[in-house]
């Protein structure tokens, strides 16, 4: 079995903005697979359902992105998942808007989220899913840009984007995070300006 965790802060405040990348690519595949990631537990929202004929849990935390890691912990624990059969899906800003990138173990690069999650674990070789937001203009605040919504032309890109953070999650689960390496990671990427956005909400970062 498999955890999928996609990353985000709940509300509808929050729902188009870069930071729920996880939460949207979540979605996506809940799309695919007829899930309905409605039912609480352990302070996530989640689903079980099955991805390319393997059984997996969906979730996605309500505890805001920097406290990710109880509810993750708590779900890996119940369901005795072992770490590498985590999947973490989270919006990257060092990689640039469009690019979907897999990768296996590895520190938290800043990431709140991630941080909560490896204080939460005993190791850090689970997989993440990479979702490229591209770091801000010169003069903003890394918070208030990714706590801010998706640019337009982002927007139009977004299906695409997803769908590819969808794909990658399910070559994970029937081949392996190696596989999804070789498959996903020489993918072309969409290409987008960021436009702005204000938010003042840092500390759900």
């Amino acid at each position: 079995m498999h955890l999928v965790v996609g990353l985000g802060n709940p509300g509808k405040r929050y729902a188009l903005t870069r930071h729920n990348a996880g939460f949207t690519a979540v979605d996506t595949l809940s799309s695919r697979t007829g899930a309905d990631c409605s039912r609480s537990q352990f302070g996530a929202l989640v689903d079980r359902t099955d991805v390319s004929s393997n059984p997996v849990v969906l979730a996605k935390p309500q505890s805001f992105m920097n406290r990710s890691g109880q509810p993750v912990a708590s779900l890996k624990g119940y369901y005795k998942v072992d770490a590498e059969q985590v999947v973490v899906v989270h919006d990257e800003l060092d990689l640039p808007f469009g690019t979907v990138k897999v990768k296996l173990g590895g520190g938290h690069g800043g990431h709140n989220g991630l941080r909560d999650i490896m204080k939460h674990f005993s190791g850090k070789d689970f997989v993440r899913v990479r979702i490229g937001v591209s770091r801000p203009p010169p003069g903003w605040d890394v918070a208030n840009y990714v706590l801010a919504p998706w640019s337009g032309d982002e927007q139009d890109q977004l299906e695409d984007v997803m769908r590819r953070a969808a794909d990658a999650v399910e070559i994970i689960v029937s081949d392996g995070a190696k596989s999804a390496m070789n498959q996903i990671n020489q993918r072309r990427t969409v290409t987008s300006e960021a436009s702005s956005a204000n938010s003042d909400v840092g500390s759900l970062t």
